[in-house]
């Protein structure tokens, strides 16, 4: 494996390990997180012969698509649509077309959920940054929901395709990097995925099957405000520092092989390895820099990427048993929700009375998607 290509987004100076909670003057501040569910909730068990129907041949042996579904970690889920309907879709027109239903209404939602958590209206937005890998649109989503909620006519709009799971962290890096040059503005972060309209029907492979027992659908969205308008009143936390980190040589492990079915999911089997083998380094290095080890981070919101690469991940930094408990139960009930599920952990964090960091508490957010890449962000309450 060769050395990874490492790109550093607009550090922070260095920070002690013990310092206030005080924000710098360029901090990007949380403001509010606000995730949305469709309303179809199975019990995984009640999704395991209807998936098998769509996937699998008639009369098929299904012990492989049962052992998926009970060892997948997820205990319910939400999809975008009943599952009688998923027969019914012909062809991906028929996916996608669904699929811009679907998110307009649940994008919306996210959105205007957030903004009156925060306090503010949709004429406050100056950036929203709109990621999904579950559908297409030009006008793109983020377009057509601007005059839908009523946004400004001059807001600034960047729609993100093909970041997959790590969107979720990538988009709060990428706002970071633009609210410190923009410190009297606020951003907005949406994330969109339904992942159920993606499922291959009559594709036996595993990929496929993992995909069908491990996926949920859902919308989340995140306000941040610059160090000039953020306010010492929120929830946090704030950020302060990111590290994207892409993988050379690694295309294959995961992404989408994208055909006149629609998007056919790609897994390779070695992720986990690779993620147990490499990130233990990638991370360590990271907060190093930053005058930190992984005792000194007291929150985490890893992506739950399944079972055997939240493993994976604890084996690599040398996590106590319950440091990724927010992700495994955020596996638990909703699946694994692609960019979205960063967000929704975040989310339960700040609202949670039990676990809701003490100010000062250092976190770390880190998910993983095709490239094969990384994205870290640096989080203090």
């Amino acid at each position: 494996m060769r050395v990874p290509v490492i790109v550093e987004h607009a550090p922070s100076p260095p920070a002690a390990p013990h310092r206030t909670a005080a924000p710098p003057a360029t901090a990007t501040t949380v403001a509010a997180v606000r995730t949305r569910l469709p309303p179809h909730r199975y019990a995984q068990e009640d999704l395991t012969e209807p998936i098998g129907e769509l996937c699998l041949a008639p009369g098929a042996d299904r012990a492989v698509l049962r052992r998926l579904h009970a060892s997948a970690g997820v205990r319910t889920r939400h999809l975008a649509l009943p599952i009688e309907q998923y027969a019914l879709l012909g062809d991906f027109g028929d996916s996608n077309d669904a699929w811009m239903t679907a998110a307009l209404e649940l994008g919306e939602e996210a959105l205007t959920g957030a903004l009156r958590e925060a306090g503010l209206g949709p004429a406050d937005v100056d950036l929203l940054v709109c990621a999904s890998i579950t559908g297409v649109a030009a006008p793109s989503l983020d377009a057509r929901l601007a005059g839908r909620i009523g946004m400004r006519p001059d807001v600034k709009r960047l729609p993100v395709f093909g970041l997959g799971c790590v969107a979720g962290a990538a988009g709060l890096a990428r706002v970071h990097d633009y609210l410190r040059g923009h410190p009297e503005d606020t951003a907005v972060l949406l994330t969109v995925e339904l992942c159920s309209l993606t499922l291959q029907q009559g594709d036996a492979s595993r990929a496929n099957l993992v995909a069908g027992a491990l996926f949920g659908d859902g919308a989340a969205a995140l306000v941040a405000r610059g160090g000039d308008c953020a306010r010492g009143d929120t929830a946090g936390p704030f950020v302060v520092a990111t590290r994207s980190c892409l993988f050379p040589g690694t295309e294959q492990l995961l992404g989408w092989d994208i055909g006149a079915g629609g998007f056919r999911v790609l897994i390779d089997a070695g992720v986990p390895g690779f993620v147990r083998d490499h990130f233990g380094r990638h991370v360590r290095a990271f907060l190093t820099e930053h005058g930190l080890t992984t005792d000194d981070i007291g929150t985490w919101v890893c992506h739950p990427g399944g079972p055997r690469v939240l493993s994976a991940l604890a084996d690599a930094l040398g996590l106590p048993g319950n440091a990724l408990d927010p992700s495994w139960r955020s596996l638990e009930t909703v699946g694994n929700m692609s960019s979205v599920s960063v967000l929704h952990i975040l989310q339960s964090i700040r609202e949670s009375e039990s676990r809701r960091p003490e100010p000062g508490t250092w976190g770390l957010m880190l998910a993983m998607g095709p490239g094969f890449c990384s994205e870290l962000v640096l989080l203090r309450w």
